[in-house]
C-alpha cells in the first residue's frame, strides 16, 4: 500500500483548543432528569491524586482545578479512594499527625482518604432513568457531599461520573455555603419552599 502526505496548512493566530466539555443546564428543577446534574467522565476528565501525594500536592490541584475532590488512583490505575478539601482541612490530617508524629508536610493522601472499600456508587442505569430529586435525597439519605456514578463496562465496574451536591445546588439555584452536611440539606429544602 502506498501512503501521500495529508494536506496541511497554517494555524490561525485566533485558533483555540478544543477540550472535553460536560454542558450542564445552567438552572435545573426537582423534575429535571437526574443525568442533567451529574458530571461526565465520558465528557469532561476526571482530576485525580495518587496515594503517594502529599495532602499539600492533592490540595493545590484542586485550587488549580477549581474541584473539591479528587479521585485517587493506584498504579495498577484501579480506584483506590477518594479525597476531599473537606478531608483535607478537617481532623483526619490532625489525628495522623498525632498518632504517627508526621509534620503536616509529611501526610499523605493515603493517610486521609476514604478508601474504596468504604465508598458507596450509584448505578449509571438507576440515574438515567431518575429525576434530579432522586440525586438531592440519595445524598440526603447517605449524609453526602458527593456520589460517584459507577457502569459496567465489559465486566469491569467502572466509574462514569460523580454528583456533587455544591453543583446540585448551583444547578437548583440555592445558596448554601456550609460544609456541614445535615445543616445544608435543612437549608436547601428551605431555600426549595421558598422558591
Amino acid at each position: 500500500m502506498s501512503f501521500t502526505r495529508l494536506p496541511t496548512s497554517n494555524l490561525d493566530k485566533t485558533a483555540g483548543l478544543l477540550r472535553p466539555a460536560c454542558v450542564l443546564p445552567e438552572r435545573v428543577g426537582m423534575d429535571n432528569p437526574a443525568l442533567d446534574v451529574m458530571t461526565d467522565f465520558r465528557r469532561l476528565t476526571a482530576f485525580i491524586a495518587t496515594p503517594g501525594d502529599t495532602i499539600k500536592q492533592a490540595e493545590e490541584r484542586m485550587i488549580r482545578r477549581k474541584v473539591r475532590l479528587l479521585i485517587v488512583m493506584d498504579r495498577q490505575d484501579r480506584v483506590a479512594g477518594l479525597i476531599t478539601s473537606t478531608d483535607i482541612h478537617g481532623e483526619k490530617p490532625l489525628q495522623v499527625l498525632q498518632s504517627r508524629g508526621l509534620r503536616r508536610d509529611e501526610v499523605l493522601v493515603a493517610d486521609i482518604m476514604t478508601p474504596v472499600d468504604r465508598l458507596e456508587a450509584v448505578d449509571f442505569d438507576d440515574l438515567s432513568h431518575a429525576r434530579v430529586g432522586h440525586v438531592l435525597e440519595t445524598l440526603k439519605a447517605r449524609g453526602r457531599q458527593h456520589a460517584l456514578v459507577i457502569e459496567n463496562a465489559n465486566g469491569l465496574q467502572m466509574v462514569r461520573g460523580l454528583l456533587s451536591l455544591s453543583q446540585l445546588c448551583k444547578q437548583l439555584g440555592v445558596n448554601v455555603e456550609t460544609t456541614e452536611v445535615a445543616h445544608t440539606f435543612i437549608e436547601i429544602e428551605q431555600q426549595l419552599a421558598h422558591a
